[in-house]
């Protein structure tokens, strides 16, 4: 095979061939053969040789040629790879953007290099680890972060994306690549939520002349029915981990959560009151769920629940435990629907006073119910 028999001559006849065209074209076919493993231990010792040589290369056509054609190479030795990010943009991205030689040492030098085309080829890469995804985040750059948030593959922790959120809420396509993004952590898509709706306030109060507090009223109705939603498709540790961010945030509110209980949303209500009165969520379960109700009203007040909701808690509390799923096609649904109704049967009795607020949501809740869940229609 000629591949493997390369000889000193040829190097320097690579060198000294005064034809770029040639000298790329030799610079391939060494490299295919390279790449494939059938060069003997001498000639690929040889070749690696030259491909050192060639990162001096006075043309960068030949260097463009060296990088294409070593990018998606496992045996190109460090210090080549090493050596061709650092070179012109034309030679560095292809090794940045499919070279498996590099370490996320060598990703994070470039990334500090606010070179933003370097950084958009980093965060495409089929592997991006969360330490490089840190450093990408924190250029603070829409187009990088964007193509981050786009890569599927690329780990991004919780930290880091609340960072973007943080930093780059106000951009569009950043909030679109996120809200694509599989599986986000349940306290960055309340988060997200959030940002989405503080700018819809701002847009209406810009655009439409409404109230102030009325304004806040809506975006804030509409942030719960949001989150009561988002919180009924995860399982418990991730409802906990909800509600511990809701409330080390500021934002459970006695309405979003008296709001879940209204809806049927027991693990929601049970969850929030565990959080709020400091109590593990075993114990606040025998608490809520008391046959007396003298531990629904302690757990309550331990919450700072008011006491003016405890009627509405505990009529609420008693339709949840008598109403079950029934394991058919929508049951969720029509759970739900079902417990708005009974709720909504009681109320006018002398025991059970709902603000109108409240009122008017569930009467929309049930609005926006499919007809054919809705067992009154």
């Amino acid at each position: 095979m000629a591949s493997t028999a390369l000889t000193k001559e040829d190097v320097e006849r690579l060198v000294k061939d005064p034809s770029e065209r040639t000298r790329a074209g030799t610079v391939e076919k060494i490299a295919k053969d390279y790449n494939r493993g059938t060069l003997s231990e001498g000639a690929r010792r040889l070749a690696q040789e030259i491909f050192r040589l060639l990162l001096n290369d006075a043309a960068v056509r030949v260097r463009e040629a060296l990088s294409q054609s070593l990018k998606n190479s496992s045996m190109v030795p460090h210090d080549i790879a090493a050596a061709l990010i650092k070179d012109v943009d034309t030679v560095a991205v292809p090794m940045l953007k499919y070279s498996d030689v590099l370490t996320d040492d060598d990703l994070i030098e470039i990334i500090a290099s606010q070179n933003e085309e370097r950084q958009t080829a980093i965060a495409g890469r089929k592997f991006v680890s969360e330490e490089v995804s840190d450093a990408l985040v924190h250029t603070d750059n829409g187009k990088v972060v964007t193509k981050l948030m786009s890569n599927e593959s690329a780990l991004i922790s919780e930290r880091s994306l609340t960072h973007v959120l943080e930093t780059l809420g106000d951009d569009d396509d950043v909030k679109q690549a996120m809200v694509r993004r599989p599986m986000l952590p349940i306290t960055v898509v309340e988060k997200l939520m959030t940002v989405v709706a503080g700018h819809l306030k701002a847009e209406l109060a810009k655009n439409q002349d409404i109230p102030d507090d009325l304004l806040t009223d809506i975006v804030m109705r509409t942030w719960e029915r949001a989150t009561i939603a988002l919180s009924s498709s995860y399982g418990q540790d991730q409802l906990q981990r909800l509600i511990e961010h809701l409330h080390g945030n500021g934002r459970l509110k006695h309405s979003v959560v008296l709001r879940a209980l209204c809806l049927g949303d027991i693990r929601f209500f049970e969850t929030a009151v565990a959080t709020m009165a400091n109590l593990s969520i075993q114990n606040a379960r025998l608490l809520i769920h008391d046959s007396d109700t003298a531990g629904l009203k302690k757990v309550c007040s331990k919450a700072g629940l008011p006491e003016s909701a405890l009627p509405a808690v505990r009529a609420a509390v008693t339709i949840c435990n008598e109403t079950e799923l029934d394991g058919e096609d929508m049951d969720v649904e029509r759970y739900k629907c079902r417990v708005v109704e009974r709720l909504l049967s009681q109320y006018g009795d002398r025991d059970l006073e709902l603000e109108s607020g409240d009122l008017e949501y569930l009467f929309a809740k049930l609005s926006a119910l499919p007809k054919e869940h809705r067992s009154f229609s």
